[in-house]
């Protein structure tokens, strides 16, 4: 697929496979943009020949051996192949069934990371499952890699979790930084939540610069049509979001994502990382 405004669904054999199609699915529809599904097969350590095979190296033996593993090595990849393509399809049908429009399948050996950085170009969205599980032994399990896949890239990531459900109530973690700005003015100029009303949350301490950003993040999403409210809440931007999530009834939450270095976010730990555990929320991150 040749588009620069695709959705790219990243999908690996596991439960939240379905998640992410449906998803993606709603997404593609409510942007008229086109849906791509990816498979990113990486070959594991653990999938090597286990046998042993020392025995067998002997004279003209050493030959035979290399062929003998090379044509295992390639069962190995058509099997793989194979079992992506069924599982492929079979989201692609998913995804038409629910209303989106041009949708394709890719699939590709390598490294996440890598793979996604090389397609980011002709990407809108990306969507994938917050917290994977490998169904075979050279599938890549996203969930383990969100962080340094989210860090990669610079588009927004729509991180899901659980079984779809349409959201009808968004919620806008706004710190008042320079990402929670853009992200307002890609939430204005996006038809992605169009006609959703939009709570915009500032936690922490009271500052005149931090009321004067949200009340222009509030002006901004109201003169694009949106039905906006906003507060500012005193106290841990944790806490204070997941009991907004809570106790309000939110079904999706958009937020800045890893805006410090790894090395800090090693030694003190992340924010981003916090509240992706503590929201159950399909979660838009922004970069």
């Amino acid at each position: 697929m040749n588009n620069e405004n695709k959705v790219l669904a990243c999908v690996d054999p596991s439960r939240y496979a379905e998640f992410v199609a449906d998803y993606s699915a709603w997404a593609a529809r409510r942007m008229t943009a086109p849906l791509e599904f990816l498979h990113v097969i990486d070959r594991h350590p653990e999938t090597a020949d286990t046998k042993d095979n020392s025995g067998a190296i002997g004279f003209d033996a050493q030959e035979t051996l290399l062929e003998q593993l090379s044509a295992k090595d390639a069962a190995r990849a058509k099997a793989a192949r194979e079992q992506g393509r069924v599982f492929l399809n079979a989201l692609r049908e998913r995804a038409l069934a629910a209303g989106a429009g041009q949708v394709d399948t890719r699939q590709r050996y390598g490294d996440l990371e890598t793979t996604l950085a090389e397609q980011e170009h002709g990407v809108r969205l990306l969507v994938l499952g917050r917290q994977g599980e490998a169904a075979g032994d050279t599938s890549r399990d996203i969930g383990r890699n969100v962080e340094r896949t989210v860090r990669a890239l610079h588009k927004p990531i729509l991180t899901v979790t659980a079984e779809f459900q349409e959201p009808q109530r968004v919620l806008f973690a706004f710190d008042g930084g320079a990402t929670a700005r853009r992200g307002v003015e890609m939430v204005a100029a996006s038809p992605l939540l169009r006609g959703l009303p939009i709570h915009l949350l500032m936690s922490g301490k009271a500052s005149r610069d931090g009321r004067r950003h949200l009340d222009a993040a509030k002006s901004r999403l109201d003169q694009a049509g949106f039905a906006t409210t906003a507060a500012l809440v005193a106290g841990d931007a944790e806490t204070v979001i997941a009991q907004a999530v809570r106790e309000q009834g939110y079904d999706l939450l958009i937020m800045g994502a890893y805006s410090h270095s790894p090395l800090r976010t090693w030694l003190f730990g992340s924010k981003t990382s916090d509240l992706l555990r503590s929201a159950t929320i399909p979660t838009l991150l922004l970069r």
